[in-house]
């Protein structure tokens, strides 16, 4: 009976080859030839899931060589099939001209039950072993996995999602269409909130707005280098580079508005408008930016504070290119360009995307 069953393969009889393997998986399911050739029946089928489980459970339970042999083939079929499927779901996401912008990639945290739970849907997804899988996955805050064309990623970030893994994919072209605000001082706070500031044409002016309008606070650190002489272990002097300092920064997100206030401590000016902090001599920047803070922090309770720059900005700094397409809307004094400065603004800007795309989610 077998026999026939792999001529009606051979001849590609396929209803045929299923009517003869039926009586054969109820008297012996196990035999291994029956097991193979169900496989061959769910591949021609296309339940190409269901084949690879049976093909995995060949490779592991017989010691036919002829049968390991067509179940490695199998796979090899299937996984070529997939790898197929995958190139053309790519084009196909990517066709539109607008599906070819710039965009990132990123990955929410996760636990770290979670992480083994999901690192073979991962890989899976990726083509990539369990254990990078699972190394990929992060575990304390955002990481900025994949930068290219955002019909890709938006592909593959859709798969992400209908497995249980949280991410988020945005364009960089979105995180500049971002009006960034830079806040001189507050005027008044009450029910309507007054500050003075720049907006992006670098215009001063004024902006009116309500507390209940703020929906993220971004805080982060920014070094500042400066060169300085050192010595070598042979006293000849050589010029480094330094960290001397940080500016401290802390963006509001009003998505209603589609902007960003932008406040850093080299730059608020904390001697005029509202009365925030205490106002004495001994007062430095340090401290005057301290009460700024906790000024906020009575203003704003209930929102959430995205503190975890520096862990981001690190894991990305190498990425040059991508970074230089980013206007960072950071004004400080530098001799040279860093590439921390736009790694802020990206930051801030992936939160506010995220927020507003949740947002819009639950409108």
């Amino acid at each position: 009976m077998i026999e026939q069953v792999a001529n009606a393969f051979e001849r590609k009889d396929y209803h045929t080859a299923a009517k003869l393997l039926k009586p054969l998986l109820e008297e012996s399911p196990e035999n291994p030839w029956v097991q193979f050739y169900l496989g061959r029946l769910h591949e021609v089928s296309r339940k190409y899931e269901n084949a690879q489980k049976v093909y995995r459970h060949l490779l592991r339970s017989t010691t036919n060589t002829k049968i390991l042999t067509q179940a490695r083939q199998g796979l090899q079929r299937l996984q070529e099939i997939e790898q197929e499927a995958r190139q053309r779901a790519i084009i196909e996401a990517t066709t539109e001209p607008s599906n070819t912008e710039l965009g990132v990639l990123v990955l929410e945290p996760l636990s770290n039950e979670l992480k083994a739970k999901l690192a073979p849907k991962f890989a899976q997804i990726f083509q990539i072993d369990t254990y990078t899988a699972r190394l990929s996955l992060p575990s304390r805050g955002w990481k900025l996995y994949r930068i290219g064309q955002i019909g890709e990623l938006k592909f593959y970030g859709t798969q992400l999602q209908q497995a249980g893994i949280p991410c988020f994919w945005v364009t960089i072209a979105a995180i500049g269409q971002i009006r960034v605000f830079q806040v001189h001082n507050f005027v008044e706070s009450a029910a309507n909130t007054t500050i003075v500031c720049r907006n992006p044409a670098n215009q001063l002016g004024s902006l009116t707005f309500k507390w209940s309008e703020v929906k993220a606070r971004v805080v982060g650190l920014l070094p500042i280098f400066e060169q300085v002489v050192d010595g070598d272990p042979y006293r000849k002097l050589e010029h480094k580079t330094q960290t001397q300092d940080y500016a401290q920064f802390c963006d509001l997100h009003l998505p209603g508005r589609g902007c960003i206030l932008r406040l850093s401590d080299k730059s608020y000016q904390y001697q005029k408008g509202l009365e925030i902090t205490s106002q004495t001599s001994q007062n430095t920047i340090r401290i005057n930016w301290n009460f700024l803070q906790e000024w906020l922090d009575q203003q704003l309770p209930q929102i959430n504070v995205w503190s975890d720059f520096t862990h981001f900005a690190e894991t990305i700094l190498d990425q040059t290119e991508m970074l230089g397409n980013i206007q960072s809307h950071i004004h400080l004094f530098r001799r040279d360009k860093t590439n921390w400065d736009p790694a802020f603004h990206l930051y801030s800007g992936l939160v506010f995307s995220n927020l507003t795309q949740k947002i819009d989610r639950d409108n």
